[in-house]
């Protein structure tokens, strides 16, 4: 984890309320499932009261539309309900949230140029910081031009990211 990560998240421990957005291209594939994962996560734990968690897309393509239909069956299968719509990041989130999750370095490139300042530069942050299982990616790969695998993989990074950022953050 980059010691800036670390830094960020030792204030966050202590704040009353922690208010993460979580960032992908689109909105209708990673996002809104480390969305739902993440409510799941903080519910079983008992401690959803101290949580604000939304999600939003770099583009403005998809504005309004449920996730991907792929993801939803995903998730469905595994116990997840995606039910957020999608919307587009914009500057006010960098206000709103302290802590803001890219899920590619793309993301992570694309939310620097929005950031109305350094200070809200400091926000961002990689998924793949949080997840610690084995695999070949050092980002969240977009599923939308992938098969099955694709979508399985992504919630298996996302489960195991969104459980281990719950943990730290409530150590």
């Amino acid at each position: 984890m980059k010691t800036s990560t670390k830094k960020l998240l030792d204030r966050l421990r202590n704040a009353e309320k922690i208010r993460v957005l979580f960032v992908c291209l689109g909105n209708i594939c990673r996002s809104p499932a480390a969305e739902a994962l993440m409510l799941d996560s903080v519910e079983r734990h008992g401690d959803n009261w101290r949580w604000e968690i939304d999600s939003a897309g770099i583009g403005s393509w998809h504005i309004g539309q449920l996730a991907d239909k792929r993801m939803r069956v995903h998730a469905q299968r595994r116990g997840y309900t995606l039910t957020h719509r999608a919307r587009q990041v914009s500057p006010i989130d960098f206000e709103r949230f302290d802590l803001i999750i890219a899920m590619d370095a793309q993301n992570e490139s694309d939310l620097h140029d929005i950031a109305p300042s350094p200070e809200a530069c400091d926000r961002i942050v990689r998924m793949n910081e949080f997840v610690d299982m084995t695999t070949r990616y050092d980002y969240i790969p977009d599923p939308y031009y992938e098969g099955a695998e694709g979508f399985e993989l992504v919630l298996d990074l996302l489960e195991n990211g969104t459980e281990n950022l719950h943990r730290i953050l409530t150590e």
